[in-house]
């Protein structure tokens, strides 16, 4: 999906600096900064940009990182190059310990709980005797390879930077895969993905285990750079400014974590270096201007540099090759139970308010029932009973003959429901094909390691193959590779059904399905569902156009305050008194 030779000419470019004549070492010494930093601010664009989880604690991860090559080089011997997978593991466990307590937040929880853990950990580094508490440790060991020895910047300069480069390839990878869907799905809540099988919480722990490691090997490199380690660049102020480094480059782009980082570190350094030539060395002007030119940065991109900047250059994303001829495997071929969904008395009460009263109906193989009722009357409640969005408050909901009770949305979405919504939960910056590939998670088998280093091609083209299938199966075939957040709503919603489509569903929720489309649209919805439910396939749907509704439902059920009073066919509820009085008028 990406293009390689960008990559390369930025590695061609960063491998000649050092050795051209008019670079002074000083300046050798400021890219290894850039480096380092773009390390840690790579993480924060997946763990920040991408996944929506604002850390102030990464600054902490790299003391981890730092320290443990720190002690086991100087005190015991250790090879510094055998420090690295050391680092790395005290990095991820670190984070693993952290992210259990601190990922389950949410809101200004979550910041607020990685600043204080980072505050804390900042100070322990200065108190604890093994790692010299605020005088740190130094003489550490330079990286050798063989008789050479990295004694300078220009000599250590090479492994930072192939560090980097080959960090930014491997997490562009990892998003550009079935994880890294289930990944950018966090930032628009956990509803969605849930739904289509992502473990939210899994994905929220590896994003930061993952941050937490590419911090872990900045600090190892710095350690090895500057041979010497102190709490200082450890503690919340460096946090801050890795957080501000992803969001000036731009926080939802790999690269734009590398870029803010140049711009950053050197729009600092210059004003340091020149503003006290032009002013005078009272206070510390830079520090003001700096803030000033950040701020008007931000307000000119506010998205961030990178996305401003790849707009104006000729770099283009490709879109994939789609190969039609593969197909993924299909729901086991087995008998359907006489009865695919059962609400048994099923009720939700939110304090002292009942949203859903003891309703009861069932939903029957090949079979289109509709909900309706007036707004407020509990249905998109009732879809969310079934799906395990909210526990019930009494009753019992089978599907497929199991309880649901004790289940995860994402043991719901296996057991063959799939649903949209009634506000569409799309990713808007990702493409149709990506939105509705994302509803293929569960059918795909590919893990982390295998995204980042490519090896999930095959699988991954499987996924593609049937996101593409769907979407022309709904008729939006010539805006599969538009982003979502710039279709229409009608057109938007047409996607989450061709999304739960790719779940492979024996029933198929849709909440207001037909909002926002048009009347040939929905005639050709209404095909569309015919066609599915005479291929096999159930439907539940949530809908206010009554029109639509009786001309396609077998069965209605009608709510009102929660309450089901009526069910049957188009033509009783059409002649129902009650229904007539709370939801269709007396004009019926």
């Amino acid at each position: 999906m990406t293009q390689r030779w960008p990559v390369i000419l930025f590695a061609l470019v960063m491998a000649a600096l050092p050795l051209l004549p008019e670079i002074p070492p000083f300046w050798i010494v400021l890219l290894n900064n850039v480096g380092l930093a773009a390390l840690v601010a790579m993480g924060l664009v997946l763990l920040t940009g991408v996944g929506g989880l604002t850390s102030f604690g990464q600054a902490a991860f790299c003391g981890f990182g730092a320290y443990t090559t720190a002690v086991l080089s100087t005190a015991y011997g250790v090879s510094p190059w055998l420090t690295l997978p050391l680092a790395l593991i005290v990095s991820g466990l670190a984070a693993v310990v952290l992210g259990l307590i601190t990922v389950r937040l949410s809101g200004h929880y979550l910041p607020l709980g990685t600043l204080a853990w980072s505050l804390g950990l900042y100070y322990l580094f200065g108190k604890l005797e093994f790692v010299g508490r605020n005088d740190g440790i130094s003489a550490i060991p330079p990286l050798e390879i063989g008789s050479w020895r990295m004694l300078d910047a220009g000599s250590i300069y090479y492994v930072i930077w192939i560090a980097v480069i080959v960090c930014a390839v491997l997490t562009t990878n990892l998003l550009d895969s079935r994880t890294g869907r289930g990944i950018r799905a966090l930032r628009r809540g956990h509803i969605a993905a849930e739904a289509f099988g992502v473990n939210t919480v899994r994905a929220k722990l590896l994003v930061f285990i993952y941050a937490a490691v590419l911090a872990g090997l900045s600090g190892w490199l710095y350690a090895h750079f500057l041979r010497a380690v102190t709490p200082t660049p450890f503690g919340v102020h460096a946090s801050i400014e890795y957080l501000f480094i992803a969001v000036v480059g731009g926080a939802g782009y790999i690269w734009g974590g590398v870029l803010g980082a140049v711009i950053v570190i050197l729009l600092k350094e210059i004003l340091q270096s020149y503003l006290p030539m032009i002013f005078g060395t009272q206070g510390q002007l830079e520090l003001i201007v700096f803030g000033l030119v950040l701020v008007a940065l931000v307000h000119l991109a506010p998205g961030g540099v990178w996305p401003w900047l790849a707009g104006v250059l000729p770099f283009k994303r490709r879109p994939p090759r789609i190969d039609a001829s593969l197909q993924l495997a299909g729901r086991p071929a087995t008998e359907l139970p006489p009865v695919l969904l059962q609400l048994e008395g099923a009720r939700k009460q939110f304090g002292g308010v009942i949203a859903v009263n003891d309703v009861s109906f069932s939903v029957k193989p090949k079979e289109i029932v509709a909900l309706i009722g007036p707004n407020g009357a509990g249905k998109s409640t009732t879809f969310n009973l079934i799906t395990r969005v909210l526990d019930s408050s009494a009753g019992r909901i089978t599907v497929c003959g199991t309880d649901v009770a004790g289940t995860t949305p994402q043991q719901i979405a296996r057991l063959g429901v799939a649903r949209t919504f009634q506000h569409v939960k799309l990713i808007p910056d990702m493409t149709v094909l990506e939105n509705v590939a994302l509803g293929a998670h569960l059918r795909g088998r590919s893990g982390t390691i295998a995204s980042m280093l490519r090896l999930d091609r095959a699988d991954e083209a499987k996924l593609l193959a049937e996101a593409a299938r769907q979407i022309a199966r709904v008729g939006l075939k010539d805006q599969i590779d538009q982003l979502a957040g710039s279709l229409s709503l009608g057109q938007q919603r047409i996607v989450e059904i061709a999304r739960a489509l790719c779940v492979d569903p024996l029933l198929l929720l849709l909440d207001e399905p037909a909002a926002g489309l048009r009347h040939m649209e929905k005639q050709q919805l209404a095909t569309l569902l015919r066609q599915l439910r005479d291929g096999g396939m159930s439907i539940l749907l949530v809908e206010h156009d009554m029109g639509f509704v009786m001309d396609l439902a077998d069965r209605i059920v009608v709510l009102d305050f929660g309450t089901k009073i009526a069910e049957g066919t188009p033509d009783a509820i059409k002649a129902n008194p009650d229904v007539i009085r709370a939801y269709l008028g007396a004009a019926a």
